[in-house]
């Protein structure tokens, strides 16, 4: 254990958890294990590795909350090095900024972030949380407080390319309800990817406060669209820290980002969720080990606002067909 507390410098009886992830840790069985493996896998700063992938990448999620605490993932895109990291312990994103951003104008000094840079060519992902530290224009500079890797699972392979698009796509507004209209519950109900983003805003917390980003991915159909202010999504085997679900526990408002690979379109929507944690309903979802639902509260589309033509999706995985026939 000395060996890790020096590595990644977490002192004796100091958690990189707070306790909203060790409650949900605890009620799945793997409190034990991912202490030891949070302790091992998350450091107080970036990795070598880590930092070139981030400034490889020609956009980064991003997860923030607005001045009432409500939580969002979005995105910012760039030529690759538009994200990059002057030292181990600072990561830097040159705007990047698209249309109808929720958390655009929001930055400030001080603002917890969490960032997310993910590769689907290659089904690479890296995660950082942080604090802003400077806010120059729409460039923030963020001090790394954990950063750490996740495993591929989950994520569907395909390739953007950079497309130009027209004056209006880089001004237009959000268009913004309080529920899903018709080609929303379309949009969700062929998802096979989504990212979210959750807070545990309390000092309290300790050296697990922050905002998080996460990627959610499954087969076309995994987010069940339930009606017109609700849906239902699996939660399936992770890498057991429970980073999310723990941030749900303290505060379940959370804001998820949905990405129309086709057009380009972005939908934001923020959330409350409640977690399913067993019954009948998660035997139904193949693969489930519990179910999130979410409450939405606000729905935002940017249309055209991601510049961006994408490959044909490859599945991952765990989604293809054979897969299933195995289960």
């Amino acid at each position: 254990m000395s060996e890790f507390v020096s590595l990644n410098n977490w002192a004796t009886g100091e958690s990189p958890f707070h306790a909203g992830e060790q409650a949900v840790q605890q009620r799945a069985g793997v409190r034990e294990v991912a202490e030891s493996m949070g302790r091992r896998g998350i450091r107080r700063f970036m990795p070598e590795q880590h930092r070139e992938f981030f400034s490889a990448q020609p956009f980064v999620v991003i997860g923030g909350v607005d001045a009432s605490a409500q939580p969002w993932a979005t995105l910012r895109a760039g030529a690759p090095g538009f994200v990059s990291s002057p030292d181990a312990k600072t990561l830097r994103i040159e705007d990047g900024v698209l249309a109808g951003d929720p958390l655009a104008a929001g930055w400030r000094e001080g603002a917890l972030l969490g960032a997310l840079g993910i590769e689907p060519r290659t089904r690479r992902r890296n995660r950082v949380n942080g604090v802003v530290r400077a806010v120059e224009g729409e460039t923030l500079q963020i001090e790394v407080m954990q950063s750490f890797g996740n495993c591929p699972k989950y994520i569907q392979s395909r390739t953007p390319s950079f497309i130009a698009r027209d004056a209006a796509a880089t001004r237009a507004q959000p268009e913004i309800a309080t529920h899903l209209g018709a080609a929303e519950r379309d949009l969700l109900a062929s998802a096979d990817t989504f990212f979210i983003a959750s807070a545990n805003l309390s000092e309290a917390a300790g050296p697990g406060r922050g905002v998080d980003v996460s990627h959610r991915g499954g087969a076309a159909g995994f987010v069940r669209v339930d009606g017109a202010n609700t849906l239902t999504t699996p939660d399936y085997s992770g890498n057991r820290f429970f980073n999310t679900l723990g941030n749900l526990a303290h505060d379940p408002r959370a804001g998820l980002l949905f990405i129309d690979f086709a057009n380009g379109d972005l939908l934001y929507l923020a959330v409350q969720a409640e977690i399913i944690w067993d019954g009948g309903e998660v035997a139904a979802f193949a693969g489930a080990q519990r179910l999130v639902r979410f409450h939405v509260n606000q729905v935002r589309r940017s249309r055209g606002a991601l510049p961006f033509r994408w490959s044909e999706v490859e599945l991952a995985p765990q989604f293809l067909p054979k897969v299933h026939e195995r289960a």
